[in-house]
C-alpha cells in the first residue's frame, strides 16, 4: 500500500444479509488505488462473517445503540486515517473513486469533504442520468468552480434549495471535522443535516463532478422505504427551515418532494 493509500479507509457498513454486500466489497478491493477497509456491523451474522473472511478485512461489531447514524457514527470512529468513506452496503465505487478523493484532499490547505457525481443502479443497470440526478447536479453546479468551494455563502445556498450531495460518495476529512459527524435525529435527512452543519465551517467542499460511483435503488432500500411512509417530506421541511423562513419553506418543499418519485420502484 502507498503512503496516499495509507491515508484513506473504506468503512462498509453491513446491516442484515444484503444480496449486494459482495458486489460492494468487490469494488473496494478493485480500486486503483489500494486503502484500507474494515466492515462494521450492528447486526452481526454467519453471512457478514463469512464476507469479511473470504476477503480478508477486519469486521467491527457495534454494541452500542444501533441505526443507521449509529452505525455510521462507529464506524467512523473505528478509524484511524485521515479521509474516511462510509461505503453503504449496497452501492459500488469506480475503479478511480479513491484516488481521485484523496488527490483531491491532499491538494487542499484545509478540506473538510471531498464528494463526486454519482449514477443510479436499477435492476442491475447504470443509470446516468433521471430527474432527480438532473436537479442535484443543478444544485451543486456552483460548486464546480474552484473558489466557490471555499466559499461557505455558496455552498449553504446550494444547500438551502436541497440535499444535492450523495452520501456515500462523500470522503471526510477527519481531522478537520466535529466527531462523530452525524448527529442522532432524522431517519432519512441526516446526512443533509450534517453537511449543512460542516458547511458553516472554515474549509474546502471539494465537489468533482464526474461519476465516481453507483448507488443502488431497490425495494427494501431505506430511501424507498422512508420516501413510502412519507416521513421525508417532514424531514425535509425542518430542513428547509435552517434556511428560509417558513412560509418560503412550505413552498419549496412541495417543489423538492416531487423529486423523490424518483427513488421509488415502479
Amino acid at each position: 500500500m502507498s503512503n496516499l493509500g495509507k491515508k484513506h479507509t473504506f468503512v462498509i457498513c453491513a446491516y442484515k444479509e444484503s444480496p449486494f454486500l459482495e458486489e460492494c466489497i468487490k469494488s473496494l478491493k478493485q480500486q486503483s488505488l489500494t486503502t484500507n477497509i474494515i466492515i462494521v456491523t450492528s447486526t452481526p451474522n454467519g453471512y457478514i462473517s463469512s464476507m469479511a473472511d473470504r476477503y480478508h478485512i477486519p469486521l467491527k461489531i457495534n454494541e452500542g445503540e444501533s441505526g443507521i447514524v449509529q452505525d455510521w457514527n462507529f464506524g467512523y470512529q473505528q478509524c484511524k486515517t485521515d479521509y474516511v468513506t462510509i461505503a453503504h452496503q449496497d452501492d459500488i465505487y469506480l475503479r478511480d473513486y479513491a484516488l481521485r478523493a484523496v488527490r483531491c484532499l491532499e491538494k487542499s490547505k484545509k478540506p473538510l469533504i471531498y464528494f463526486s457525481d454519482y449514477c443510479e443502479i436499477r435492476d442491475g443497470k447504470r443509470i446516468n442520468s433521471n430527474q432527480l440526478l438532473r436537479i442535484k447536479r443543478m444544485l451543486l453546479f456552483p460548486l464546480k468552480v474552484k473558489l466557490f468551494q471555499k466559499s461557505r455563502f455558496v455552498r449553504r445556498r446550494s444547500l438551502s434549495l436541497g440535499n444535492g450531495i450523495c452520501c456515500p460518495s462523500v470522503t471526510f476529512a477527519v481531522n478537520n471535522l466535529p466527531n462523530p459527524v452525524f448527529s442522532v435525529h432524522f431517519r432519512s435527512d441526516e446526512d443533509w443535516e450534517a453537511w449543512e452543519r460542516i458547511s458553516k465551517l472554515k474549509g474546502d467542499f471539494i465537489y468533482d463532478s464526474s461519476i465516481q460511483m453507483g448507488h443502488r435503488i431497490h425495494e427494501e432500500s431505506e430511501t424507498s422505504i422512508i420516501i413510502g411512509d412519507n416521513a421525508r417530506s417532514k424531514e425535509d421541511y425542518e430542513m428547509f427551515c435552517k434556511f428560509w423562513p417558513k412560509w418560503i419553506a412550505r413552498i419549496i418543499v412541495k417543489f423538492y418532494s416531487k423529486s423523490e418519485k424518483s427513488n421509488k420502484i415502479n
